[in-house]
């Protein structure tokens, strides 16, 4: 067998996910907009899960996983506008929570869990560290993959003084100079408290707002690696107004950067796809590859509407579109399930990632995959 080239590190096997999979089921799938900015959220809240509630219930799911639910839904909104639960028996199995809202609230009762929409929540996750600097120092507001946040202070010395004063007399030049070495020592201390958080989370991005000369002796300190993520917005450290202004350029840089992950991955796939080479289009080679645990990264395209099936078996890698094919294989009782939520499932129970993808510009009947190796010719 042969590999080629390099697949970008941007796809997803978060183990929390991957769990549920083990979880005998059938499962209480909800994605719910628990928007906190609305008057009466919790209220609000509640309203749009009785509807989903009473979906679920048609479909057969019992008053014990719609009860468990419940459990979660009233204080969903101060976590953020997005909730998303896997249920099942009489247990919550995972709670997910977002600041965006789903694109529509979602409800499904199927023998395996739908987490693409978790798996995209978390891609939007780049990690990244926020500072915010003056000439005394900087608050620092790490983020890592899971959106958990980090805050610390570096700066800070006390024993010189931080502004320039222009006292007359032969002492003005050395205040001046007094005043320069303490912004650099609190700079440098940025600057090193800066890199750990970036090892620490394994930062793709910085954002830096506040005083120009802080942030040009920030500059000055970082190491090439870190220097060329930084990223200057508008603002500063004192809560003057601007700190909404930072919080929207910092989601809207992080927002890119995510994008990029996803046309870097779709441009590798379309490189392997021309070549012949390591890429499984569709869903027939798709499905193939995973049956061979071949799959590197699994790309799909998460539809609500999509009603395709596929069907399963006890391994993740029992997996196949037509349920005859499993039969043939020796798989007694093969399970009907949504299409990409098998996908996933057999994805993570083989050791690869998953990215979710945009319709267009990916891979054909939305979805592909990036394998480990090719066969070689002949």
């Amino acid at each position: 067998m042969e590999t080629s080239g390099e697949t970008p590190d941007v796809g997803l096997a978060p183990p929390d996910l991957a769990a549920i999979f083990e979880r005998p089921g059938p499962f209480a799938t909800v994605y719910l907009n628990t928007d906190p900015a609305i008057e009466n959220a919790a209220q609000y809240s509640e309203r749009r899960w009785r509807a989903q509630s009473e979906a679920l219930a048609g479909l057969g799911a019992p008053e014990s996983v719609l009860a468990a639910i419940d459990t979660v839904v009233p204080d969903a909104h101060l976590y953020g506008a997005g909730l998303g639960v896997v249920a099942d028996g009489d247990v919550v199995a995972h709670v997910e929570h977002h600041p965006h809202p789903p694109a529509a609230d979602l409800s499904r009762w199927s023998p395996l869990p739908s987490v693409a929409g978790m798996l995209e929540w978390r891609q939007g996750h780049v990690p990244h560290v926020l500072v915010l600097i003056d000439r005394r120092g900087a608050d620092l507001y790490a983020t890592d993959a899971q959106g958990t946040e980090v805050h610390d202070e570096a700066g800070a010395d006390t024993h010189l003084p931080v502004e320039k004063v222009a006292p007359g007399g032969w002492s003005q030049r050395r205040y001046q100079q007094r005043a320069e070495v303490a912004w650099e020592k609190n700079a440098s201390a940025v600057a090193d408290e800066l890199v750990q958080l970036v090892e620490r989370v394994g930062a793709q991005l910085v954002v830096v707002a506040g005083d120009v000369r802080a942030t040009q002796l920030l500059r000055e300190n970082l190491p090439d690696r870190v220097e060329g993520m930084l990223h200057e917005v508008s603002g500063g450290r004192a809560r003057d107004g601007s700190e909404i202004e930072i919080a929207q350029e910092t989601a809207r840089l992080v927002a890119t950067a995510a994008a990029r992950d996803t046309v870097a991955v779709l441009e590798k796939f379309r490189e392997e796809r021309g070549e012949h080479d390591r890429a499984a289009d569709g869903a027939a080679a798709t499905f193939a590859a995973l049956q061979e645990a071949r799959v590197e990264m699994l790309l799909v395209h998460d539809d609500p509407d999509d009603r395709r099936t596929a069907w399963f078996g006890e391994r993740p890698a029992d997996v196949a579109l037509q349920r005859n094919d499993l039969i043939e294989l020796g798989i007694e009782g093969p399970q009907e399930g949504r299409l990409v939520d098998v996908a996933v499932r057999a994805a993570l129970g083989t050791g690869a990632t998953v990215r979710v993808v945009p319709k267009h510009g990916g891979a054909n009947e939305s979805i592909g995959a990036i394998l480990r190796w090719r066969e070689p010719a002949g």
